[in-house]
């Protein structure tokens, strides 16, 4: 391990890189403690004690949102632009040329995700700053009412997204690894100090029973740690064979991987905004003074709250996370094309013939490892909400969700690739 730090340390492009990428981080950390002012402290600090749901929200922007800072938002409204983007792909047939145009075309595409961007933080922020106003009984930001004072944190929080992904691009270009996902992981992993120290506390103040649950969860998330990266690592290679003359005439073989887990964390993105969107209707719902919409927010509250999860909750959120794992693989990979491009370039899958037939072989294929993945994904998200079920645990205690987990395994193991390549590179321009 000293050695690898040591050969790391030793190539100067990589130094440079690592130094500019703790410096951008220590930024973004800075403005993750910079609080919107007129915003009631003492009044926000009740909110996340008594709703976990935004405790869970608030881990993934790094206590951004528990502080009501300028990047209250986090990255979510970028990342639902990319979706957005990569879906409108597929519908719309100048983004589908375009994103078959090589680098140009993938910058193009970055431009839109930008634009898009900033009408989708500036209505998600009033979103987020209505739910957690009206969760406060309207005590959060007391003159909220006036058009100028929503207005400018309205304004204050969309510049503050657009500043995260400006600093995410930098670290893309000049630092190392995803910036956008490392500036997500490092929101996660900064709760983790914070969340042993509140279970310290409780330890210290004798409750015994919750300290063991959490040490419970501990070695559950370690073997779903295992499991992670055992299944974002798995994929089965298809066999492929394209006709040359160089080597007899026997072909030359190669390979086509398809993952197990094809879509990533995007399917529980869909899924919590659809599992939760009810529970953040009903808080308006229970509001008003019609009695149907009482007893809906009531029904809501009881079988469809992040609070007090249900069965009907969880079997809920399980079904759409498998459900959104098709859609989104089935969005994004072409089996058509896939095969097109095998046979343009003189290949064959073995024992199937080029055109339909091996288009219909890869959807399989496909199909039959995205319900692997899709239960996968599921499982991995369902088990902390069982934990904050049937243990004292709440969401907050939880050192990290589901999804947090996922994000972790998928920027740690792209470091290590970028890292190793690096290093070889700095290898290779020593000999030549």
């Amino acid at each position: 391990m000293l050695k690898y730090l040591h050969q790391i340390w030793q190539s100067p492009t990589l130094r440079k890189k690592i130094l500019f990428t703790f410096f951008i981080v220590l930024v973004f950390r800075l403005a993750a403690h910079i609080t919107v002012p007129g915003v009631n402290a003492a009044v926000l600090s009740r909110i996340f004690d008594q709703n976990s749901l935004l405790g869970v929200f608030s881990a993934l922007t790094g206590g951004s949102m528990e502080r009501f800072s300028i990047v209250l938002m986090g990255l979510s409204p970028y990342i639902n632009a990319s979706i957005i983007i990569q879906l409108m792909t597929v519908v719309i047939p100048k983004l589908e040329a375009m994103s078959k145009e090589g680098m140009e075309g993938r910058r193009q595409l970055n431009r839109y995700t930008r634009w898009l961007t900033i009408p989708l933080a500036f209505l998600q922020s009033y979103g987020m700053i209505a739910l957690l106003n009206n969760s406060a009984g309207g005590q959060l930001i007391p003159n909220m009412g006036k058009f100028g004072v929503l207005f400018l944190i309205m304004l204050t929080v969309t510049a503050g997204t657009v500043f995260l992904m400006w600093i995410g691009e930098l670290i893309s270009e000049n630092g190392i690894g995803n910036g956008i996902s490392m500036i997500i992981f490092v929101g996660i992993i900064t709760e983790v100090p914070i969340t042993f120290g509140r279970m310290l506390g409780t330890f210290q103040a004798g409750d015994n029973t919750k300290m063991f649950h959490f040490i419970l969860f501990l070695a559950v998330a370690v073997a779903m740690l295992i499991f992670v990266v055992l299944a974002t690592e798995g994929q089965r290679n298809i066999p492929i064979t394209y006709a040359t003359r160089a080597t007899g005439g026997k072909g030359q073989k190669s390979s086509l991987p398809i993952r197990v887990n094809q879509a990533g964390m995007i399917p529980i993105i869909f899924a919590i905004s659809m599992v939760t969107f009810p529970s953040v209707m009903a808080q308006f719902f229970s509001m008003s003074n019609n009695a149907n919409l009482k007893s809906m927010a009531s029904f809501i509250n009881t079988y469809l709250s992040s609070n007090n999860p249900s069965y009907l909750y969880l079997a809920l959120y399980f079904i759409l996370i498998i459900l959104f794992s098709y859609f989104y693989v089935g969005v994004t990979f072409n089996p058509d094309n896939i095969a097109d491009s095998i046979q343009k370039r003189g290949g064959f899958i073995p024992g199937i013939r080029p055109g339909k037939q091996t288009a219909e072989y890869l959807a399989k294929t496909s199909n039959h490892l995205n319900l692997f993945g899709g239960i996968f994904i599921a499982i991995v998200a369902v088990v902390p909400i069982l934990f904050t079920k049937y243990t004292t645990l709440s969401a907050g205690d939880l050192i990290v969700s589901g999804s947090g987990l996922i994000i972790m395994v998928g920027v740690v193991l792209e470091l290590i690739r970028q890292v190793n390549a690096q290093l070889i590179m700095h290898d290779y321009d020593k000999l030549y």
